[in-house]
Parts: C-alpha cells; sequence; structure tokens
C-alpha cells in the first residue's frame, strides 16, 4: 500500500543569521484536517508580516477579531510549525522601538505582559539584548 504525502511549507527561522528561510517538509495528506492545515497556513502568513509570541500567536489565530479559528485548531496549528520565539521576541522588540522609547525594563515587561506581546520572560530578555538595549 502506497502512503500518499503532501508538501507543506513552513517558515524557519535562524537566530543565528538572523534571516528568515523556508523549510519544505512532508507529512503525510491525512496527518491534519483542513482546518488545521488552514490555520498552519494563517499563521505563517502571519509571521510574514509580524512578530508573535507563541501564545501571541494562538490568540491572534483564536481570536474573532483574528481569524475567528477554533481554540484547538489554533493551538494544533503553533505547534506545528517550526519557529524560534526568541527571534521573534527580537523583531517585535525592534519593532517597538521603531515607533517608541523604552527603558530596558519597559520593553522587557511590555514584551512578556499579558496585555502586550505574551513573550516568556527568557525570550524577552533575549530580544531585548540583541537590540543592544
Amino acid at each position: 500500500m502506497r502512503r500518499i504525502t503532501k508538501a507543506v511549507t513552513v517558515v524557519a527561522t535562524t537566530a543565528a543569521l538572523g534571516a528568515v528561510g523556508t523549510v519544505v517538509t512532508a507529512v503525510p495528506a491525512n496527518a491534519a484536517t483542513m482546518g488545521q492545515r488552514q490555520a498552519i497556513g494563517k499563521a505563517h502568513d502571519y509571521l510574514r508580516y509580524s512578530a508573535f509570541s507563541k501564545q501571541g500567536l494562538i490568540d491572534q489565530l483564536h481570536s474573532p477579531y483574528g481569524s475567528g479559528f477554533s481554540l484547538s485548531n489554533a493551538t494544533y496549528a503553533v505547534n506545528h510549525i517550526t519557529v524560534s520565539w526568541k527571534y521573534q521576541a527580537y523583531r517585535k522588540a525592534r519593532s517597538y522601538l521603531r515607533y517608541s522609547h523604552f527603558s530596558r525594563s519597559g520593553l522587557i515587561h511590555q514584551l512578556e505582559s499579558p496585555y502586550g506581546s505574551k513573550f516568556t520572560h527568557y525570550q524577552a530578555v533575549y530580544g531585548v539584548n540583541r537590540v543592544g538595549l
């Protein structure tokens, strides 16, 4: 019996290079539901133009003001993509500094705040260190 596979494009970030690349992996075509595959695609779309923490991306995918995916599909999508969350924290820190001024502690707080970007403390510190603050 032959197993059918489908190529899925996954956005991968390489923190050491500071670059965003694309990795193509083969997964069984029936490994994910249509809703899960759509949520994965939307997660890639969001990451192409903005930086997100893991929880922030789940919230954006699940929000009725965002994409409106079910919580299970949003969580599935975020758990099935390859992302450097530290690099995302750096991108978000850089973005915040483009339009506002922050102290080091203020930017860390903004990055890890449940009302802000929702990065872990470790990720927030990495991002702030990388922008040089």
